[in-house]
């Protein structure tokens, strides 16, 4: 083997950091997202439901659903610390899901709807192109 093979890659602290970032706000969501679940839980009554929405279901089943997804985006960020591949899949996963939401959301709240569309191709970006760099080689 030459030496150059036999060397380790280096990765850039920038790169290591970008999926850090990921990892965080994955943690930070999910977090949210599980509050929000125990809330329509716990308090059927916070949520007030219209009807006008495109998918007809009851606080209850917001809570679950978001109980659920916000547990899976947890763990999905504690996982890209030890730079697990499903930990990844299910970022980008959710990233691509979080960014059709926040579209559908610009003409309510186009600033927070922006921000979202930002934080949800950053993630994506970070996981696709540097998801790797955290794990040594």
């Amino acid at each position: 083997m030459s030496a150059t093979m036999q060397q380790r890659q280096q990765y850039s602290g920038a790169a290591v950091g970008w999926t850090v970032f990921a990892a965080w706000m994955m943690i930070l969501v999910g977090g949210w997202w599980v509050l929000a679940g125990l809330v329509a839980l716990f308090n059927s009554d916070f949520f007030v439901v219209t009807q006008e929405y495109v998918f007809q279901f009851d606080a209850t089943s917001w809570g679950w659903i978001h109980l659920i997804l916000g547990f899976l985006t947890l763990a999905a960020g504690f996982g890209l610390f030890s730079g697990a591949v499903w930990a990844r899949t299910v970022g980008v996963t959710l990233g691509f899901i979080t960014t059709l939401v926040a579209f559908a959301w610009l003409p309510w709240y186009p600033i927070w709807a922006v921000l979202l569309i930002i934080a949800a191709v950053s993630v994506i970006w970070a996981l696709t192109v540097h998801g790797r760099d955290i794990v040594e080689p």
